[in-house]
């Protein structure tokens, strides 16, 4: 016996609801099956031009803010920035360079003020040296100016890929024109490290025809020093010749220079006599230390004198060495006058040998002579 399912008589038969769809579709294509679709034309748009970069961010911030507390003035900068040079990649308008220029002086002034600020809190440490406060002065100048530099980039808000051109042209200043500054300015700050060279020192310096003179230093600069003579001439020599050159420094370790002055009496002095005479000359005359003491000393016995050497010690280099030893010889003159030291000139005795010619000339000349007494 054969029994067949069959199903309940309450089941709902359910539909699939893309199944309908996909019915749909077909039952619309088989409709439309004389009917030619149209071909789906799919073009790439082309890329709008990018907008060219402005050179001052802030510029559209401070027009905004500006147009918000008076319209009358937002206006007025709106039209000084459309009044701007455009390229391809960057824009600057007139109001980019007004903003510059202001924050520029800004800054300036801020940087100017904080230098004078530390400079002057400086001269008033007692602990620095010299060379200590000089060196702390240009250190914290740098560093202001270096700080002023960036605080104007971010306040102008200066987008530095629109100025990227320019650093080809610096990178060459830097390598070529800027080269011989660098190297001055880490020489100055070398010389101020190891305190060889500080203000006040005295130093030789040799002008152009080889002449040398004292000078002292009245300030180390950025580039070179300045050195004043006693003709009041002031010499700016780099700071790098001071590092690659032989430099006399007078004031280097000691302030105390000894000054020699050489003096020539005849034979027939009498020598305790003339080194108490010079003795004296030295302690008569101004500037001349008594500590280290002076020293007179018989140098050698010339072919017209007994000659001496005056060594004494002054403190003040920076006044003059000729007029110190001018001093010391016109008291030596004035002290030989009073007590007849005589100072002899160069003399040379001729000894003529004896000969037929020479006879000959002397008879000759002492006839001439007789004629001329008759």
């Amino acid at each position: 016996m054969t029994t067949a399912a069959s199903l309940p008589a309450d089941v709902t038969e359910t539909t699939d609801p893309a199944a309908d769809a996909a019915a749909g579709s077909a039952d619309g294509t088989a409709q439309n099956a004389g009917e030619t679709p149209a071909a789906d034309a799919t073009s790439t748009p082309e890329p709008a031009p990018e907008a060219p970069t402005e050179v001052l961010e802030a510029s559209d911030d401070f027009v905004e803010g500006v147009g918000e507390r008076s319209e009358t003035a937002g206006a007025f900068l709106s039209t000084l920035r459309e009044w701007a040079i455009e390229t391809d990649t960057f824009r600057f308008s007139l109001l980019d360079a007004l903003l510059i220029i202001a924050v520029i002086l800004l800054v300036l002034t801020g940087a100017w003020l904080a230098t004078r600020l530390v400079r002057a809190a400086l001269k008033r440490a007692t602990r620095l040296d010299g060379s200590q406060t000089v060196l702390a002065e240009k250190l914290t100048t740098m560093a202001i100016w270096g700080a002023a530099f960036f605080i104007g980039i971010d306040l102008l808000g200066i987008d530095l890929t629109a100025l990227a051109f320019f650093g080809g042209a610096f990178g060459l200043a830097i390598g070529f024109g800027l080269q011989k500054t660098f190297g001055n300015l880490i020489s100055g700050i070398l010389l101020l490290l190891d305190k060889s060279i500080k203000p006040g020192d005295v130093i030789t310096v040799t002008d152009g025809s080889g002449n040398e003179s004292f000078g002292q230093i009245r300030k180390i600069g950025i580039r070179a020093i300045s050195v004043i003579t006693r003709d009041q001439t002031e010499y700016l020599i780099p700071n790098e010749n001071l590092m690659i050159n032989q430099v006399v420094n007078w004031s280097y370790s000691s302030r105390d220079v000894r000054v020699r002055a050489p003096v020539g009496v005849s034979y027939n002095s009498d020598i305790p006599l003339v080194k108490e005479l010079l003795y004296q000359a030295v302690a008569d005359t101004n500037r001349i230390l008594t500590s280290p003491r002076p020293r007179v000393n018989i140098m050698e016995f010339g072919d017209n004198s007994v000659n001496f050497e005056i060594r004494f010690w002054i403190r003040d280099p920076e006044e003059g060495l000729a007029n110190i030893r001018s001093d010391v010889y016109d008291r030596v003159w004035e002290l030989f006058k009073q007590n007849d030291v005589e100072i002899p000139f160069p003399q040379q005795d001729i000894h003529l040998r004896s000969s037929k010619e020479l006879d000959r000339l002397i008879d000759l000349l002492s006839d001439q002579k007789a004629k001329a007494a008759k």
